[in-house]
């Protein structure tokens, strides 16, 4: 009764590097085993949060503009008919979607014709200083009360609330708005009034 201790072995090089069951049943041919897989291709589109480039669209050639009053360096208006009760909220989805389509925080002016905004509130109770120097740093959404809209600065988007305030401050910020608006202004607001202010021709 000569014991065959090389069959197991046979059975294992013939099998190659994994072992058989303990039945000495061959099995069947192994299936791969999953490795690590490789990294997915980065997906056009995808990597940045913000597409900046497809929200530059000019309507002309890409030349030099020669001065504000070509109309070419004209910004485009926006109105958002509202009450003056609901020119707040609207101003406010407004800067949403204009920070969701990929403007920068720092693009954005606000300005309210009425009570001023929650922030422009708050930030203020700690002095005209620290509330200027947020503005100067140019790097956040800036909420202003008209009254103050010329000493702010312009930016690519200036968003009016006319959520009240009388007829006169409404009638100055809005040409000031427009100023400093370099692409687009919004304006959230009663639209007879709106149009009365800037002009049939906007």
């Amino acid at each position: 009764m000569p014991l065959i201790p090389e069959e197991p072995q046979i059975h294992e090089s013939a099998q190659g590097p994994r072992a058989t069951p303990a039945s000495g049943r061959t099995a069947p041919t192994p299936r791969p085993v999953p490795g690590p897989r490789p990294a997915a291709p980065a997906r056009p589109g995808r990597p940045g949060p913000r597409p900046v480039p497809a929200q530059r669209t000019t309507r002309e050639p890409a030349t030099p503009e020669p001065g504000p009053s070509t109309p070419s360096a004209t910004p485009q208006i926006q109105l958002i008919p509202a009450s003056a009760e609901g020119a707040l909220d609207a101003a406010e989805e407004a800067v949403d979607l204009l920070l969701e389509s990929g403007r920068g925080p720092g693009d954005v002016l606000v300005i309210t014709t009425g009570a001023p905004h929650p922030w422009a509130a708050h930030e203020l109770s700690f002095g005209e200083a620290a509330y200027w120097a947020q503005h100067d740093a140019g790097d956040d959404v800036f909420y202003a009360d008209a009254s103050v809209v010329s000493r702010a600065t312009a930016r690519s988007v200036v968003v009016v609330a006319v959520n009240g305030g009388a007829d006169t401050t409404v009638a100055t910020a809005l040409p000031l708005a427009l100023a400093r608006a370099g692409a687009l202004l919004i304006v959230c607001g009663d639209p007879e009034q709106i149009n009365s202010v800037l002009g049939a021709g906007v």
